[in-house]
């Protein structure tokens, strides 16, 4: 038997919706941006200031 949901924290709430704020105004951002002509699909490669290739970071 599955227990019952509990109530959020006040600030487990507040946590949520700021963490969905941030989620938005990066996909604002992202919408944005100029989009690369010829490069490859996906999110930008340097968006954490090292370049990844099937999940292996480089740092030039």
């Amino acid at each position: 038997m599955a227990a019952p949901a509990r109530e959020l924290a006040p600030a487990a709430k507040r946590a949520l919706a700021e963490a969905a704020a941030r989620r938005q105004a990066l996909e604002r951002k992202a919408a944005e941006a100029p989009k690369e002509l010829g490069g490859r699909g996906g999110q930008d490669p340097a968006r954490y200031g090292d370049w990844e290739v099937k999940g292996i970071a480089t740092d030039f």
